[in-house]
């Protein structure tokens, strides 16, 4: 709606469903459905896309448009009846159980994330699709469930338990796999804190007066912090209280280390970059709460252009679009996979001297397998892509950029702001000389405001996003839910402008640079919180897994070590089935109760006991077990592929289906410079003996040159 289209709606949702109840309540229902028009008042002439829940008969009335179900599970496993909440997805997903104290339980993080992911992932999925009918593809239905949707956030850790062994630990609050990468208190307030790389680990002990530990060699390795975070956790904390927390930030940066401003809540919409952006607006005109702003902006560059023809007949809905990748880490990379997913022909770029980190930033370079070739994270997220080298510090790889930009319908980066303009090759450069072309970037803070060139990780962008105000209990530090959060929820962004903006030029346009902040988008997720706490003056308060507009919302102990089963009770008539099948006539509490029946039995067990009385419950999954829960087995949510110097190895399908069937995994990640040939060839015309002369100046290659960081 808010990119332009018109929204009809069949019914109105009960404002009590949503965010904290009361007045709040009220506010988060008009930010999510203001300006959408009741269907009764529109008829139904000139539907592209119908909205559904997999009700069969309302649905099948509008004939001709393309039908997108969402709903909690997908209907063909044995979770296909049960009762969904936001916080079951979370402990389905594998994204509860790291949050939270050593010995649990584990926290159930608030909110309407999980929903708002999926609906994300639904907008990607159904504007491919009304792009592809353009095009010549004939699909007619797409479906997309909660809980394979908000796979995203560890897909990349359950393949790498499946890779090396390793099982899910809960290090504590704000502990992830990751040292340090945390919250801590300065002088005045909060600071967040990523320092991963030797250079930023150094820099950081040299900044908090501590340089005898960034100068040990032991703690040159993330490894060796993590494992002795127990005796550097309170040198730190005690040093980081001396300064205020905008001094720690500012000075930090400046010595290009990550480390993160954190607004409260009641603070966000006046911080000045956020202000200076346009982040958040008030949620209706005639309203005092405030709600964020679309993530993203457009702006038009350059001269007009025409649309480019496309074949008919395509299989998949973006076949016949061109993208080009020039991302790293998460972020961006996961945008681009989603259209490679769709069917668009997604090349990516690095170079041997500096490829994408995610492939890992310390190891033996020259080691057989290669380190850079066996990371999981980067094996999940560059899957369906083809791959090449290019040096764009020669004047030679600068050059063939540009041509391939030329070939490129949409362009991708994640680098921080300016980097690849310096070189001449940035989006905005590269989208005036290409009449057509959508270029996004991606900087963490956006590519304009006072904050724009801060250095971040997908935990700075959590940090900064207000969401730790929200979550934990009260004797907590603002709580994290994730090492690296924002950036899979930039994924998803990220492909929804450029998709948002790919339908829009289906006219004569000039070419599309968008500015898209990170940190904006984590805001989308926390827009119930940001919303609430814009009508009341005193903070929300945190209360563990406990939520104002839920009867019972808890985690329980299973029969087994370490099990955790979630309940999420928010009607009366589900509490007063629980109590049923607890068994307790006694007239003891429910949640004094619960713990003592579930404690004698599986939290798998229990759930279904629960669920079969329409009680919202399901077992809290450690991202290792999530290979064998059986509704993602049953629908066959996991893949393997073959690829070199790794073997066959478990890979998540795409969280669609195209009329019943998962988008196809075409082809592993690509190994560095793998399709160097392929690609030039085709784009560039070069012949054997022109990428011959390339590689022997370094221009391309196949191997790392340098240690990347």
């Amino acid at each position: 709606m808010q990119l332009g289209a018109q929204v009809l709606q069949a019914f109105e949702p009960p404002t009590g469903s949503v965010g904290y109840g009361g007045a709040a309540s009220v506010a988060f229902a008009s930010w999510l459905d203001g300006g959408k028009m009741p269907l009764r008042d529109a008829g139904r002439r000139g539907v592209d896309l119908v909205i559904g829940d997999g009700d069969e008969p309302r649905a099948a009335s509008f004939s001709g448009a393309l039908r997108l179900d969402l709903t909690w599970f997908d209907r063909r496993g044995p979770y296909r009846d049960w009762q969904g909440t936001d916080a079951l997805i979370q402990a389905l997903a594998g994204i509860a159980y790291p949050v939270g104290p050593i010995e649990g339980p584990p926290l159930l993080p608030r909110g309407h994330a999980p929903q708002i992911v999926a609906g994300a992932t639904a907008f990607i999925a159904a504007m491919g699709g009304l792009i592809g009918r353009r095009n010549g593809w004939e699909g007619r239905r797409i479906d997309v469930d909660i809980l394979t949707a908000n796979l995203c956030f560890m897909e990349s850790q359950a393949c790498g338990a499946a890779m090396n062994g390793d099982k899910a630990v809960r290090r504590g609050v704000n502990q992830f796999t990751t040292y340090p990468g945390g919250v801590y208190r300065a002088a005045d307030g909060w600071v967040g804190v990523t320092a991963l790389t030797p250079a930023q680990w150094t820099a950081f002990c040299d900044l908090i007066g501590l340089p005898e530990l960034g100068r040990n060699g032991r703690y040159l390795v993330m490894s060796n912090r993590l494992a002795d975070a127990a005796d550097l956790e309170p040198l730190l904390c005690e040093a980081l209280l001396r300064q205020p927390a905008l001094y720690w930030v500012e000075e930090g940066q400046r010595r290009r280390i990550p480390l993160a401003p954190m607004p409260t809540l009641a603070d966000l919409p006046a911080t000045p970059h956020w202000r200076e952006r346009g982040s958040f607006a008030p949620v209706t005109e005639a309203s005092d709460a405030t709600g964020p702003t679309m993530p993203f902006r457009f702006h038009e560059v350059g001269a007009k252009a025409e649309r480019r023809p496309r074949h008919s007949g395509a299989a998949l809905p973006l076949q016949g679009i061109n993208v080009l990748d020039l991302s790293m880490g998460w972020a961006g990379p996961l945008a681009a996979r989603h259209f490679a997913d769709l069917g668009a022909d997604v090349v990516k770029v690095e170079s041997c001297g500096y490829f994408d980190w995610w492939r890992g930033w310390d190891g033996d370079m020259s080691a057989d397998p290669p380190p850079y070739e066996t990371r999981p994270s980067f094996l999940m997220v560059n899957r369906n892509k083809r791959g090449i080298t290019l040096d764009f510090k020669m004047d030679e790889g600068c050059a063939l950029l540009r041509r391939l930009a030329s070939w490129a319908d949409v362009l991708i980066e994640n680098h921080a702001p300016g980097v690849l303009d310096k070189l001449g090759v940035g989006a905005l450069g590269l989208a005036e000389a290409n009449p057509g072309l959508i270029a996004l970037s991606m900087g963490a803070f956006g590519s304009r405001g006072r904050w724009r060139g801060f250095r971040a990780y997908g935990s700075t962008v959590e940090q900064a996003s207000g969401l730790p105000f929200v979550n934990g209990r009260p004797e907590d530090p603002p709580t994290m839910q994730h090492v690296a959060y924002g950036d899979p929820v930039a994924g998803l962004f990220g492909a929804i402008a450029c998709l948002a903006a790919l339908y829009a030029r289906a006219a004569p346009r000039a070419a599309t640079w968008i500015d898209l902040s990170q940190v904006e988008c984590l805001f989308q997720l926390g827009a119930d919180a940001i919303v609430a706490q814009s009508v009341q003056s005193d903070p929300l308060p945190r209360e563990g897994s406990a939520h104002p507009a839920s009867l019972l919302r808890t985690c329980v102990s299973g029969a087994e070590p370490d099990t955790w089963l979630a309940v999420s009770i928010e009607t009366l008539a589900q509490l007063e089935a629980a109590r049923q099948v607890v068994g307790d006539a006694s007239g003891t509490p429910l949640e004094e109760a619960l713990p003592a029946w579930s404690a004698v039995r599986s939290v798998d067990d229990a759930a279904s006991a629960l669920q079969q009385a329409g009680v919202p419950a399901a077992p809290v999954r450690p991202c290792h077990a999530l290979l064998f829960d059986p509704q993602l087995s049953a629908v066959g949510f996991w893949e393997s592929l073959d690829r070199a110097f790794v073997g066959r190895r478990a890979a998540p399908r795409p969280p669609i289906r195209l009329d019943g069937e998962s988008p196809p995994l075409k082809r592993p990640a690509p190994t560095l410079g793998q399709h160097n040939a392929e690609v030039l060839g085709e784009t560039a015309g070069l012949d054997a003996v022109a990428l011959a002369a390339l590689e022997r100046r370094g221009v391309i290659g196949t191997r790392a040159t340098i240690r990347a960081e």
